[in-house]
């Protein structure tokens, strides 16, 4: 091993020692790591079907057989905020993945680019940006249709923005330092020009907002479902069960306080985390 490869690993070492020293990262992953492990392992121990009608078993208290007790049809509250949480997290996870693929190759055009298309892009950008991101959900989804895939739809209408206006902004910024230059006069082409010198500086904000975005598309998508516009019936999604157990609210609150407070720890979580990868990946304050 040569002394450059020794370097260059007591340098990544360096750079990652710290993520353990960010009190917001830590706290926030242990939270998102403990419900992740609970809803995976909690239902090999309760193995209740989360879709099961049993009107003989309604409102039940929690017990052995039903931790968390039952709704107001019988079904065991557990296990469907178990396959609520793959349900809701699965469907955030999609919304993160496909605003990035669209907003960052987007980002990257118009800053480098520039010109009309930059023109007409941001023109659009900035009429959905108008308007609140919930009313312009709501909006889609109430023409597209009460359902999870216009949901979705309707979520990455309004999201792909954020991703084009912070990808521009930096190419916009990057693009006129020295380093840029040199690399034109040296020769290189624009793929290498955005792959090897603008990219490595959108990288650590674009995960920054994905992981606070990932507690505001959770928000959006259980205020759309608890409004009749999300997850259908009999889908045991966070905000549908809310909606369930409004009606319930007074008598057995359970039914609206359990996805309540999953809703409320996993959003927690992931700003906290967002919080503490804005810290640890701010180049201004690596110590490398």
């Amino acid at each position: 091993m040569t002394n450059v490869d020794v370097a260059e690993k007591r340098r990544i070492a360096s750079y990652w020692k710290p993520m353990w020293q960010v009190p917001q990262l830590t706290i926030g992953t242990a939270i998102l790591v403990t419900f992740i492990l609970i809803v995976l392992v909690g239902p090999c121990f309760v193995a209740n079907d989360p879709l099961h009608i049993q009107m003989s078993e309604r409102l039940q208290p929690a017990s052995w057989n039903y931790p968390l007790g039952t709704d107001h049809l019988g079904r065991c509250i557990f296990t469907r905020l178990a396959e609520g949480a793959k349900l809701t997290l699965g469907v955030a996870g999609i919304i993160i993945i496909v605003t990035i693929i669209i907003g960052v190759p987007l980002g990257l055009l118009c800053g480098y680019a520039g010109g009309r298309l930059d023109s007409f892009i941001m023109r659009v950008v900035d009429g959905i940006g108008a308007l609140p991101e919930i009313i312009v959900a709501i909006a889609v989804s109430g023409f597209l249709g009460p359902s999870l895939t216009n949901l979705l739809i309707a979520i990455i209408a309004v999201k792909w923005i954020e991703y084009v206006r912070l990808v521009r902004s930096i190419v916009l910024i990057e693009r006129e330092k020295e380093y840029i230059e040199a690399a034109r006069a040296a020769g290189f082409g624009t793929w290498h020009m955005i792959r090897r010198q603008l990219l490595p500086h959108i990288i650590s904000p674009v995960v920054i907002l994905a992981s606070l975005d990932i507690g505001k598309i959770i928000l959006i998508i259980s205020s759309l479902s608890y409004l009749g516009l999300g997850a259908q019936p009999p889908a045991p999604e966070w905000g549908a069960m809310l909606n369930d157990g409004r009606p319930y609210f007074q008598t057995i609150p359970e039914m609206m306080i359990y996805p309540g407070l999953c809703i409320m720890l996993v959003v927690m979580s992931c700003n906290l985390i967002g919080d503490g990868l804005r810290q640890l990946l701010n180049i201004r304050h690596k110590k490398i």
